[in-house]
């Protein structure tokens, strides 16, 4: 299989503080990818790196073979990235601010339109399109952020917690949506919801204390328990102190 995302001994520290240490795993091209971790496990910090946002201390990350660090223009390119409370232009609407980020990603005249449209249709935005950015609901707000993630195709998705603040039927749409995408790319999903890694993801990663503790079939971590609580508990008495 296709390796479209390469994370070897990635490790991040602040000082004293090591929050990311020696994480290595790969993503391939059809896979869905459940990342997992109670607050402060370094899973936000792992996917700012992943994403370039955030250089590491050492270790290295590559999307679609591209450093994240020493070629982030050609990465980032490959890249979909949705992180928490995704920023957007409040004063925008939604319409034109999707329209600046297929601007930013190169698109223009008629391919920029195009773009934007498909953006707006998959992720149910056309009812909205012309209110401010800022006067959107929360879910709203989470789905043009979805929408700018995958204007431009790309070929990796990170998406941290895409289905927040969604009610049920959105929720619904959004998994039925990465169930589509998920043949032809490698999509990362970080979410603390048990439900969704059995529903949309095929394999699930935890991450605790900075270190992976367990990396195995969605399937199987759905089995361990019946909450994200349970499932970490168990994991972590697992590992070796």
């Amino acid at each position: 299989m296709e390796r479209l995302i390469e994370i070897e001994r990635l490790t991040k520290r602040f000082g004293s503080f090591t929050a990311v240490d020696d994480v290595s795993f790969t993503v391939a091209r059809g896979e869905v990818l459940g990342f997992l971790g109670p607050n402060g496990a370094g899973k936000s910090t792992t996917m700012r790196m992943l994403a370039g946002f955030m250089a590491p201390s050492a270790g290295t990350a590559r999307i679609c073979g591209h450093d994240v660090q020493d070629d982030s223009v050609a990465a980032r390119r490959a890249l979909g990235f949705l992180p928490e409370g995704a920023p957007t232009y409040p004063e925008m609407t939604v319409e034109g601010f999707l329209a600046f980020c297929a601007s930013v990603r190169g698109f223009k005249g008629s391919d920029r339109r195009q773009v934007v449209e498909d953006a707006m249709t998959v992720t149910a935005l056309e009812g909205v399109r012309l209110q401010p950015v800022e006067t959107l609901s929360k879910g709203f707000k989470r789905r043009v952020g979805l929408a700018q993630a995958l204007l431009h195709d790309p070929e990796v998705l990170v998406l941290d917690e895409p289905t927040d603040g969604l009610d049920p039927n959105q929720k619904h749409d959004v998994r039925r949506l990465i169930e589509l995408l998920a043949p032809t790319k490698a999509i990362v999903i970080s979410t603390h919801i048990l439900e969704e890694v059995g529903a949309i993801c095929t394999r699930a990663v935890v991450i605790a204390r900075g270190r992976i503790v367990a990396d195995e079939p969605a399937a199987m971590l759905a089995a361990r328990g019946t909450s994200l609580d349970q499932v970490f508990r168990e994991l972590t008495m697992e590992q070796p102190a």
